[in-house]
């Protein structure tokens, strides 16, 4: 799997977008990291994934699917139903 085919829209000072990353590393899964405090064009992205909600980690797939702040059970089971671990 490419790293374009995940994306990660987050934050350096996010628990929980570093969760994610943390978990993404130990699976061996590559993605692409969008940092919503610089990219304010991505702040804009987060609030039409989350119907207006800032919410992140926001991690978007090659599907068209999304998970926002998942757990790490949830984060685990999206990527094994689409067969990248």
């Amino acid at each position: 799997m490419s790293k374009e085919q995940i994306t990660m829209y987050g934050a350096d000072w996010c628990g929980d977008c570093r969760r994610s990353k943390r978990l993404l590393a130990e699976l061996g899964v590559e993605y692409t990291l969008i940092d919503v405090e610089t990219d304010l064009t991505a702040a804009d992205k987060v609030r039409e994934i989350n119907g207006g909600a800032q919410s992140i980690p926001v991690i978007v797939f090659s599907d068209g699917t999304h998970l926002t702040e998942p757990s790490d059970i949830d984060l685990t089971a999206k990527l094994k139903s689409l067969s990248i671990i």
